[in-house]
Formats: structure tokens, C-alpha cells, sequence
């Protein structure tokens, strides 16, 4: 590999014996407190696990040791202790940026998730797909460390950290055996774009890693296809004007010396550009501010707008041309695809909507919101104006938001919900924490207010979140943790009346589960297929669509159908698709939908007439992982005319996946 005989001679050369006894007895000290106080002498395990990271030898002792140091309790207590809720881009920051002891903990933590994703170890909570897609974009994101020497910033680190980290890539890239690496991980970003998520951070960073390692020759080895290029020229150079990547300086200046037929050209290539990978260049603000000053007209055309989008446009010109003048700016580049998405989807009709983005346009944030903004998103602009970006990111692409790195589905299922078909409840419930860091909601008549509640699920803000959810999801969290406990000891899940009371009346107040909840065993199973296919499919139950999309849950497997647990979605609509096979399409809020659930049960993202942002399963597979829902009770088809053998088969595939032993 390249780089690697610029690297200095450490002491730690092999894995002597001496580090590796250190190592176990350390492990084992740790595994004897856990076991009686609960509170671990992990820094033993770092300091004795720091002088293996220098050797691929060493790293060996550690992968080894996976299982003992997860037993140990290790991870116990921390962020790291559930690793199907990391997010790739947090990862890399501490890696390369943290704290010693942060850095070796995520360190470990990569090693171990390289044993899962090889089938080495087993965790009870990520699947060896989810590890393998996040340890691609882990290493997209460091792909300078691969294939060349360090930078200055890595060479300096305490304690040679540097060359630590370095060691565990090249051992990570060996071990994937990713030959052609560049072609993966190219691979790797249009699978996250298909689905078109509103955080694309983590995603300009890989091709940005992509790009700096084009201008090296041989670096990767492999042809660079035109998807990679695709995706570079989205980001860097969308067009004529731009191609070499100037700078926003010299653009200016050439977009000043252009004739109208210029303009043209690069309004028609920024709209190419943005429709066809979801990223937005840093130059398309510059060109759309300037077309505000020059030639307001040709602003839809930029946006790649379709006569919807054109005609809603034109029907609130001031509106539109105040939310360009107020978010568009190279800092929140991608909002510009948020605005177009939004104007397609024609939400701007529904007469509460226009009203609504005025009063966010005109709000001051309270000091708490404020200060969580900056921090999130630094000051380049106004937390107002990050805030009013991602307000028309998450408008334009509801079933784009990801719960990022906390177990909240629930709030981000309901966030999404609203966007879909409530957007004034959206902003609504948005201005209430922004400017007054309180969220009222009802329960059964009485006021729920987020003020007085203690901490849900998230108890810091959550992290790699866009900012509507950065400031609503907290508040949402709390409320949603109190409904639960009001509804507790009613003898059924809380569920039936929390989902209702928390999403909207748009909810249906039939109510169904297939699992006892005191017990966990199944309960009248058969019925409770029935009763889905009876509520949902459109050849039993009289055609009727999916009207308003409706809160479900899941049991989650992994590709060995292993049950890793209970998790919100929406179902979005029921439709045939090309090959005339009915499919369930529903929206996953946990940033990444393509996910192997076993029994060859793959979700699909895209192929199967999936709108951006849906996942999709055939009926039958589909039911089989669901184990609550609700329905119309007065909308609903007669359960006994389900083909039995249709019954048989969602039921068998749960009974032998999540419901064994149930």
C-alpha cells in the first residue's frame, strides 16, 4: 500500500507476547468488576490495547479478542453500545479528531464490527449487512489515509495516533477485500442516493475523498467509471462555467460576462446535475442569487422544475423569492433541491402552507435553540437561516429524514408524517420549539407539555439529524415517553391509543398487534394477517388506497433472521408493481432502508417503482415482519376471503424468523 514505508518504526513491532497477556488480564479484570459493580476499569483495556494498534499482528490479537471485550462490558454505558445506531460520519471525526481515549474506543469498536460483518462474532443488535455498509462508508470517508502518506494533523497526534489509525484502515481494507475499492465505494454512495436522505453531509465527504484521490494516479487501481465522475462533477463542477472548480470569486465574475444563451446553459446543467444524483454543487447558490438580481424567469428552469413546479412558482413569486433570498446560500447548498422538491410536490396549495412559511421566515429563535444550532452547525450563517434551509429540505423530501444517531423513530416517523401530509403541523409544532423550547400537545383532553417532562430516549440532542429535527425531536421524545407511561397498566400496548393521540386524527383507531404483551407470545396470529391484508390490500378490501399514510411496526432480522427488534415505520400506499406483484411500500426512519431481513426478505430502494425514500417488500414478506398496525375499522374488506395459502406463507416466514419460540 502506498504510504506505508513512510511509517515510522514504533516500539511495538509483532505483537509480542508480553502486550497480548497484558491485554487478557486487563480484559479479564474488567469482565470481574463489571460482573459485581458495574462500573469498569476500561482505561486498563485501552492502555493495554494502544500498543497493539501499531502492528497488523497486533490488530490480530485485538479482532481476536472481539467477543471477550464485548463480554467484558467493554462498550457498557456508551454510545458505543449500540452500534446499529452509529453514524459513519460521527465515526470518522472521532477517529481522526477525538480525544486519545475516544479514538481508540471507536477504533475497537470498527474491529469489532469488521468480526461482525465477516460472521466472526455475532452482536444481538446489527446485522453483518448493516456493518459491512457502514464500515464502506467509514473507510470512503478515510480514503487519504489508504492510499497515501499522512497529513500533517494525523502526523501529529499524541502518542503517534496517526500511524494507529492509518494501521487499522490498511487492516480493514485487507480484511473487506475490497479489490476493486474505488468502484465499491462508488457503488456504496449511489445506493445512500437512491434513497435521496436530507443529510448528505456523510455523502459529500466520500466523494469528496473520491475526488482528492482521482488527482493520483494508480492510487486505487481499477477504471473510474462515469458514475464516479457523475458524482464529482455534481459536487465540484455541475457545468461550463464551473468545470475546473474556480472558486466562487472567478464564477461571479463569468457568470457577469455571460450573454442569455450562456444562462441558459447553466441553468439546464444545474438542473441536470441535482435531479440526477439528489447532491447540490456550493455553485448553484451563487448562480440563483444572481439570477435574482438578472433574470428572475429562468430560476425555474435552474430548479429543473416540471409544470407543477413552474405554475406553483408562479402563483407565490414574493414567498419563493424570499425563502432564496433568506436560505440559498453556498453553506446550505442543498436546500436549493429541497425548494425544488417541495414546489413539485404542490404542498403550496393548501391554503395553511404559504401563511405558515411566512411566520418561519419571520422567527427569531429562543437562546437555547440558538445555541444548539451553532454548535450543530456553526455560524458561517444564522441559526434562522440553517434552520429555514433544512425547514424546505425536509418539506421537499419527507421520506428523506433519519433518525441519526438515537433509537427515536418514533419522532422521526411522526416529523415525516406531517411533512407528507401536515406540513402547517409541522411548522407548527417547529415554531413552538424553535422560538419557545416548549412543545404542548393533547392526550385524552388534557395538555402534554415537553417543559415539564423529564428526558425521553434522547437524552443529549441527536446527532447527524437535520435542524427541524436537531429542535423538535427532544421535545417530541418527551412527549411521546409520557403518553406511553399515561397509557401504562391499560392491559394492551400503549401503542393503541399513544400513535393516534401523538400523530394526528389522521391515524386509524382500529388497532391491531400479534403479540400478547404480557407474555410476548403470538396472539391469534392468523387473524391478525388477515385482518392486515383485509385493511390494506386493494383486491380485499373494496380497491381503496392507502389514504393517509399510517404509523406500523416491525420486527427487525437480520439476514440470519436473527430478531434484533421492534422498530417504527409508515405505510405509505399498496400498488402493483411492473411485474404485476402487489407491494407494500413504507418509509423507514432509521437513514438507510436497503437491509436484508433473511429468508431472501431484501428491501428494496429503487427497481420496483419506488418514489425517493421507499422501501418496498412483496405483501406477503411484508406482513410477515409486522406486529402492529392500525386500520379503518369502517374501511375494511371480510378477513375470511384471504387466500389461505397467501395467510400460510406471511405466517410461516415470521413463525420461522422473529416469532420462533413465540
Amino acid at each position: 500500500m502506498h504510504g506505508a514505508e513512510h511509517e515510522p518504526k514504533t516500539q511495538y513491532d509483532g505483537a509480542p507476547e508480553a502486550l497480548v497477556t497484558t491485554l487478557d488480564a486487563a480484559i479479564s479484570r474488567l469482565a470481574e468488576v463489571n460482573s459485581v459493580e458495574g462500573v469498569s476499569p476500561v482505561f486498563e483495556v485501552i492502555e493495554a490495547a494502544q500498543p497493539l494498534m501499531f502492528s497488523p499482528e497486533g490488530l490480530e490479537a485485538l479482532y481476536e479478542r472481539v467477543p471477550a471485550i464485548e463480554s467484558a462490558g467493554f462498550f457498557g454505558g456508551s454510545d458505543w453500545d449500540y452500534p446499529q445506531t452509529l453514524v459513519p460520519s460521527l465515526a470518522v471525526r472521532t477517529v481522526r479528531y477525538g480525544e486519545p481515549t475516544a479514538t481508540l474506543v471507536e477504533s475497537l469498536s470498527q474491529i469489532r464490527l469488521l468480526a461482525v460483518a465477516k460472521g466472526d462474532y455475532i452482536h444481538p443488535s446489527i446485522s453483518a449487512e448493516h456493518a459491512h455498509h457502514f464500515l464502506a462508508q467509514v473507510l470512503a470517508m478515510n480514503l487519504d489515509l489508504v492510499v497515501g502518506d499522512l497529513q500533517e494533523s494525523d502526523r501529529l497526534r499524541p502518542n503517534e495516533l496517526g500511524y494507529a489509525v492509518q494501521n487499522l484502515y490498511h487492516y480493514l481494507l485487507r480484511h473487506l477485500g475490497y479489490e476493486n475499492l474505488l468502484e465499491h465505494l462508488v457503488a456504496e454512495v449511489w445506493r445512500i442516493l437512491e434513497q435521496r436522505p436530507v443529510q448528505v453531509e456523510g455523502v459529500k465527504q466520500m466523494v469528496t475523498q473520491i475526488a482528492v484521490c482521482l488527482q493520483k494516479p494508480d492510487a486505487l487501481g481499477g477504471e473510474v467509471g462515469d458514475d464516479a465522475l457523475q458524482l464529482i462533477n455534481a459536487v465540484f463542477s455541475p457545468t461550463e462555467a464551473c468545470r475546473e472548480d474556480p472558486g466562487f470569486e472567478v464564477y461571479s465574475e463569468r457568470l457577469a460576462d455571460m450573454d442569455d444563451a450562456a444562462l441558459l446553459q447553466e441553468a439546464i446543467a444545474f438542473a441536470r446535475a441535482m435531479h440526477s444524483t439528489g447532491l447540490v454543487s456550493a455553485y448553484m447558490p451563487v448562480f440563483i442569487r444572481y439570477l435574482r438580481g438578472r433574470w428572475n424567469a429562468l430560476i425555474p428552469t435552474a430548479l429543473g422544475l416540471s409544470y407543477t413546479g413552474a405554475d406553483a412558482f408562479h402563483c407565490y413569486p414574493a414567498l419563493i423569492h424570499t425563502l432564496i433570498d433568506e436560505a440559498v446560500f453556498p453553506e446550505t447548498s442543498q436546500c436549493a433541491y429541497g425548494l425544488a422538491m417541495m414546489l413539485e410536490r404542490g404542498i403550496l396549495y393548501a391554503p395553511p402552507v404559504a401563511p405558515s412559511l411566512w411566520r418561519q421566515i419571520r422567527l427569531s429563535l429562543c437562546d437555547a435553540a440558538a445555541r444548539k444550532m451553532v454548535a450543530v452547525f456553526g455560524s458561517a450563517r444564522s441559526p434562522e437561516r440553517f434552520l429555514l434551509a433544512d425547514v424546505l429540505n425536509v418539506l421537499g423530501r419527507p421520506l428523506g429524514i433519519g433518525q441519526g444517531n438515537y433509537p427515536t423513530c418514533q419522532s422521526t416517523r411522526a416529523l415525516s408524517m406531517w411533512a407528507y401530509s401536515m406540513p402547517e403541523e409541522l411548522l407548527r409544532i417547529l415554531a413552538w420549539a424553535a422560538r419557545d423550547d416548549e412543545v404542548v400537545m393533547r392526550f385524552e383532553g388534557n395538555s402534554v407539555s415537553s417543559r415539564e417532562l423529564g428526558a425521553g430516549l434522547a437524552t443529549e440532542p441527536p446527532v447527524d439529524v437535520d435542524a427541524v429535527s436537531l429542535l423538535t425531536v427532544p421535545h417530541l421524545d418527551r412527549i411521546y415517553f409520557e403518553m406511553g407511561r399515561r397509557s401504562a397498566g391499560r392491559g394492551e400496548d400503549p401503542h393503541k391509543w399513544v400513535n393516534a393521540e401523538f400523530h394526528g386524527d389522521r391515524v386509524g383507531h382500529g388497532f391491531r398487534i400479534a403479540v400478547d404483551v404480557f407474555t410476548g407470545g403470538l396472539k391469534d396470529f392468523e387473524g391478525f394477517i388477515r385482518d392486515f391484508y383485509a385493511a390494506y390490500h386493494p383486491f380485499y378490501n373494496g380497491n381503496i388506497p392507502v389514504i393517509n399514510p399510517q404509523p406500523a411496526g416491525i420486527a427487525v432480522t437480520d439476514s440470519a433472521t436473527r430478531f434484533l427488534g421492534w422498530h417504527a415505520i409508515t405505510i405509505q400506499r399498496l400498488a402493483l408493481d411492473t411485474d404485476k406483484t402487489m407491494r407494500v411500500y413504507f418509509f423507514n426512519p432509521n437513514n438507510d432502508s436497503g437491509q436484508n431481513w433473511g429468508q431472501d426478505i431484501v428491501t428494496s430502494t429503487q427497481g420496483h417503482g419506488e418514489l425517493y425514500g421507499e422501501a418496498s417488500l412483496p405483501v406477503a414478506e411484508f406482513a410477515s415482519r409486522l406486529y402492529v398496525f392500525h386500520y379503518d375499522p369502517l374501511e375494511k374488506g371480510e378477513p375470511s376471503d384471504i387466500p389461505t395459502d397467501e395467510v400460510n406463507r406471511a405466517m410461516q416466514l415470521a413463525q420461522t424468523s422473529w416469532a420462533q419460540g413465540r
